[in-house]
């Protein structure tokens, strides 16, 4: 009885040096180059390229690209992952959907649960790195690390601009871009204020009603309405005749509030 088991013989690539331990599991479509070590109990699930990389004990593959790497044991790594040559991702990690990693060390317990880029980056045990989240290592001529300590929380949409080094249990706000230092236990959020102000110039349009018939109504022309602004049923333009009506008072031609003789308005 084989220590090992693979489930589909004809769709699955092992190399001739690749090691595997008791009691793995390779599902269909796995494809395993170089010199590989695939450790006791791991489960590659289906669609993965493994090249001269190692696999943890009782680690999860769904899916990913690993390349030139280690994966420690109890990691779940996927679906859609990548691990460039040079990452170490440590025990107990989690790498979900399209994370990619290269040349970094991500300690044990660290997630990295989807949409996020960790390049050159040694981070600490026990970290969260949110969705969107992307470690900016290279300005165009050079690329530089960055360090993240243990315990951190890097919300989501996160730029780290490195060189730049986050001290133990740091908490990084969801949307900020930071570089240099941010001492431990330090909260940090940088973001561009919102600035909220009343609609004046009747920028929203409420959804027009179908016609019957399923043809959406024509609206009416703007300033030539037959009794009305042409604002629609809601106008908020500052000034108008109608009054927020969508209806010109008689004797007003509604297209800005003017009483009276405009030349060639519909009101006559």
């Amino acid at each position: 009885m084989a220590e090992y088991t693979v489930l589909s013989p004809q769709t699955c690539i092992l190399s001739p040096r690749a090691k595997i331990g008791r009691g793995a599991v390779i599902w269909p479509n796995n494809v395993l180059l170089g010199d590989c070590m695939i450790g006791e109990g791991a489960v590659l699930y289906p669609g993965n390229l493994i090249e001269d990389s190692s696999v943890g004990a009782g680690a999860v593959l769904t899916a990913s690209v690993i390349k030139g790497s280690q994966v420690g044991a109890g990691a779940q790594i996927g679906p859609f992952a990548h691990l460039r040559p040079g990452s170490q991702v440590g025990e107990n990690c989690r790498v979900g959907s399209f994370v990619e990693v290269k040349a970094s060390r991500l300690g044990r317990g660290v997630r990295a649960g989807h949409l996020a880029y960790i390049g050159d980056a040694d981070v600490g045990e026990n970290t969260n790195i949110g969705c969107g989240v992307v470690f900016c290592n290279y300005d165009g001529t050079q690329k530089y690390r960055a360090q993240v300590g243990e315990a951190c929380f890097i919300g989501s949409n996160v730029n780290l601009v490195a060189p730049v080094h986050l001290g133990d249990g740091c908490y990084i706000a969801a949307g900020t871009t930071l570089s240099g230092e941010v001492p431990a236990r330090s909260f940090a959020v940088a973001r561009a204020r919102a600035a909220v102000r009343p609609d004046e110039r009747g920028l929203y349009r409420p959804a027009r009603e179908s016609a019957p018939g399923g043809m959406a109504a024509a609206a009416e022309p703007a300033g030539r309405p037959a009794g009305g602004c042409g604002c629609g049923e809601r106008c908020r333009r500052a000034g108008c005749a109608c009054g927020g009506e969508g209806k010109a008072p008689a004797g007003s031609c509604g297209h800005s509030g003017l009483e009276g003789a405009e030349e060639g308005d519909a009101h006559g």
